[in-house]
């Protein structure tokens, strides 16, 4: 049975990826929706089309999420980060499967659960990566890319952002090498391509272009 003012699942994986990819300041193109949904390009052709008619998006020159389409991705983007958190906090999940198994929770948590879940985790304000919890009390610091630093620069990691969540592989990679929001490390080496060696958790851990240019750190 519908539950009043919820939307069909499909409307909210789509809003969520547009918030996210936006988020991310990734170019919210049809090609990257597909990407991130692993999906036919013709498929999502087809969904923004009903999601225009349903008046959650505006595509007049670019895809946008409307008031309404912006508050429904920031209620699934903010259930989505809470059950992470309690996965990971409360059950001792691992980030990939707290990832998986949240992306079931968003849509099925009712509000009651989702205010319970909020208390009981003393209301945070960001998931386990780093990303701000939508309604959350979040200032986000001021962060650079790993990439970005000297050599011999000390960091703390701040956010790994929810493009490199979507990487197969590499949440379990962050998690294993201790590249973990709130742990400082030093970086040691850098390649003109972006790829960098970092001293983290005890341990010399090389990190390739495509993931130090997107994991953000403060100094």
């Amino acid at each position: 049975m519908a539950v009043p003012g919820e939307r069909h699942p499909a409307f909210e994986e789509y809003c969520e990826c547009i918030f996210e990819l936006a988020e991310d300041d990734v170019a919210v193109i049809q090609a990257r929706i597909a990407e991130r949904l692993n999906v036919s390009r013709p498929a999502v052709s087809e969904m923004i089309r009903r999601l225009e008619a349903e008046g959650l998006v505006d595509t007049d020159g670019s895809i946008r999420l409307t008031a309404a389409g912006e508050a429904l991705a920031q209620r699934t983007v903010r259930r989505h980060r809470l059950a992470e958190r309690f996965l990971t906090d409360m059950l001792g999940l691992s980030w990939a499967e707290a990832h998986h198994e949240a992306g079931k929770w968003e849509h099925v948590m009712s509000e009651a659960v989702e205010d319970a879940m909020d208390r009981v985790l003393g209301n945070p304000t960001t998931c386990p990566h780093g990303n701000p919890i939508p309604g959350a009390d979040y200032t986000a610091p001021a962060q650079v890319p790993l990439a970005e630093l000297p050599v011999g620069q000390a960091f703390t990691v701040s956010r790994i952002p929810e493009e490199l969540e979507f990487t197969p592989g590499l949440l379990d990679f962050l998690e294993d090498a201790h590249i973990l929001p709130g742990l400082s490390g030093v970086l040691t080496a850098a390649s003109p391509d972006g790829t960098v060696t970092i001293e983290i958790g005890g341990h010399a851990v090389g990190v390739g272009a495509f993931a130090s240019n997107r994991i953000l750190v403060v100094v």
